[in-house]
């Protein structure tokens, strides 16, 4: 499967497979793939896929795209291509391009297998002999050392364009059957929490005849390689004077075989194993030997590369997970502060409704019973926003008026604008054309901002809040424009303003309203504008695509 995965970015971390013949990439909503990055068009890139070859292609963006640090128009992607949107930049990975191989299953036991023997055995660290320039000296040896230098250079290429533990292992495999004659090849790691070792990757090359679809590794042998650091080469020959037939090496029909440690920067994360496989009816007649010394020395340099990547993938991972539980310990603590502060409120409320009712004061009990009922709508307020924002969702579109829905939500604040003496305009564009828009999703978003309008002119002479609706016919834009005479908002706020849980209201807000809002409006493809002049007032400006649906009065 192909697929996009992010290493830098506000989208950093996701992974977008490339399931269609065409994925377009861009800021709207519309895109298949949608990247958080102000710096990339609405509809910046396509992805097109034919006869199993990708291809990019810029849709004439304004900042262009890079792949491989070129900038280019159209161009085919290869595994491990680096491309660059904006401020984004993202891996091409196509597992499909590895050489052919398929599953199978491993085993790690002891098995009985007489007449095995080790014929070689190093340290990690004589793994870097294979690049010595006293093998240049010997006949033939600079080709393999060239070879080497290009296996070990794709080793390191491939593990520094991934953080995907599965198809970084996948990736590596497939390395090693393009560069080694193994028949079968696996990669064991320790695990974080049993520290006991598992198989996690496995393959056999397509096309071998009679190879076993199982690999069982002698638990004795692997103890080995993974506690004294040492890689081996074992060969069906021979008993060797190391090993005792009880802690057998590897099960019958097994030629040659090679076991690696992954030694990293801290340690040893696993060992890679690979072997050549002839079935027991073909043991008897004489075989050329397919691995030697050099391989296992490449084979530990390819370990130590794996091992390293290993561990960058754990220690970003752990990061992921350390940023996320302080996330949400940092939303759990705001939102515990909010519903304390409601019921608080609530709690003051009954108090006063439960003395009314005792005396029969009508007007008690009708002072207590506005307390809580604005406490209830304040906590169903929060609920609302809460699942908004945290909830990825695809716009309930419907044909709809925007003015409408603008109009709605002025009528709703009109009775709280009237008791804090702030005067509510609404100036709609009437050519406002009809639009396909999710109008309950505008409504929240609209309610928010002309909410915080409000709020934030309370303590301003002759206060004002102008809520205007118009159709830009250049961009083709529906847009719903938000003014007010309050304060305004100092300039290095102004970024602030659409963090969660950032709020200027001190206890009557819940710093989730203008998120809330600019989520919704970049759902349906848009955003929210906001500019400010401190001691002048704020314009936030709601704008999104009009999607056009053809009826019998509609001018366009």
């Amino acid at each position: 499967m192909a697929s996009l995965f992010v290493i830098q970015g506000d989208d950093q971390g996701r992974r977008y497979e490339l399931a269609r013949d065409m994925i377009s990439i861009g800021r709207d909503r519309g895109n298949e793939i949608v990247l958080h990055d102000t710096e990339i068009s609405r509809r910046h890139a396509e992805i097109r896929m034919k006869d199993g070859q990708f291809t990019l292609v810029d849709l004439q963006s304004s900042n262009g795209c890079f792949v491989n640090q070129k900038r280019v128009m159209e161009c085919p992607l290869t595994h491990g291509d680096r491309l660059q949107l904006g401020h984004t930049l993202m891996i091409f990975t196509h597992t499909a391009a590895a050489p052919t191989t398929r599953p199978i299953s491993v085993s790690l036991q002891e098995k009985h297998r007489e007449g095995s023997r080790i014929i070689h055995s190093i340290r990690h660290e004589e793994g870097s002999q294979i690049f010595l320039p006293s093998e240049l000296r010997e006949a033939g040896q600079s080709q393999n050392l060239q070879n080497n230098l290009q296996l070990i250079y794709d080793t390191a290429l491939a593990v520094s364009r991934t953080l995907d533990i599965e198809q970084l292992l996948d990736y590596l495999l497939g390395l090693i059957f393009d560069w080694v004659e193994a028949d079968r090849a696996c990669i064991v790691l320790i695990d974080s929490h049993t520290k006991m070792p598992e198989a996690k990757a496995q393959r056999v090359r397509e096309g071998k005849q009679g190879v076993e679809e199982a690999i069982t590794i002698s638990r004795t042998i692997l103890e080995y390689v993974l506690t004294n650091r040492e890689g081996v080469l074992t060969t069906d020959a021979q008993d060797d004077q190391r090993w005792s037939p009880e802690g057998s090496i590897i099960s019958s029909g097994v030629s040659e075989a090679i076991c690696v440690p992954m030694q990293g920067r801290y340690g040893i994360v696993g060992a890679i194993y690979i072997d050549t496989y002839t079935p027991p009816d073909m043991t008897a007649s004489p075989l050329r030997a397919r691995f030697t010394e050099e391989h296992l020395k490449l084979m530990i340099a390819i370990a130590h590369q794996a091992a390293l990547a290993v561990e960058d993938t754990h220690y970003y991972s752990a990061v992921v997970r350390t940023e996320r539980l302080a996330a949400m310990g940092q939303a759990v603590a705001a939102i515990s502060h909010h519903v304390k502060n409601i019921l608080q409120g609530i709690h003051g409320g009954s108090y006063i409704l439960e003395e009314g009712i005792k005396s029969g004061k009508m007007d008690v009990v009708q002072h207590g019973w506005g307390i809580v009922k604005r406490n209830q709508d304040r906590i169903a307020h929060l609920v609302m926003d809460m699942l908004s924002f945290s909830k990825e969702r695809e716009p309930d579109r419907s044909n709809a008026s925007l003015n409408d829905v603008v109009e709605d939500v002025v009528n709703l604040m009109r009775n709280r604008a009237k008791e804090n003496n702030v005067v509510l305009e609404f100036r709609p564009d009437i050519d406002l054309p009809m639009g396909l828009f999710d109008d309950e999703g505008i409504h929240r978003a609209a309610l928010n901002v002309v909410t915080n309008a409000i709020d934030a002119v309370l303590e301003v002479e002759n206060p004002r809040v102008v809520v205007s609706t118009e159709f830009r016919e250049a961009e083709r834009e529906l847009v719903c424009t938000v003014e007010d005479n309050g304060h305004g908002i100092p300039a290095e706020m102004i970024e602030k303003v659409f963090s969660a849980f950032e709020s200027t209201k001190g206890n009557r807000g819940t710093g989730l309203g203008l998120p809330v809002s600019q989520k919704v409006l970049q759902e349906h493809g848009g955003d929210v504008d906001v500019s400010s002049e401190p001691g002048k007032g704020t314009r936030f400006t709601l704008r999104f695509p009009w999607v056009h649906v053809p009826t019998d009065d509609t001018r366009y």
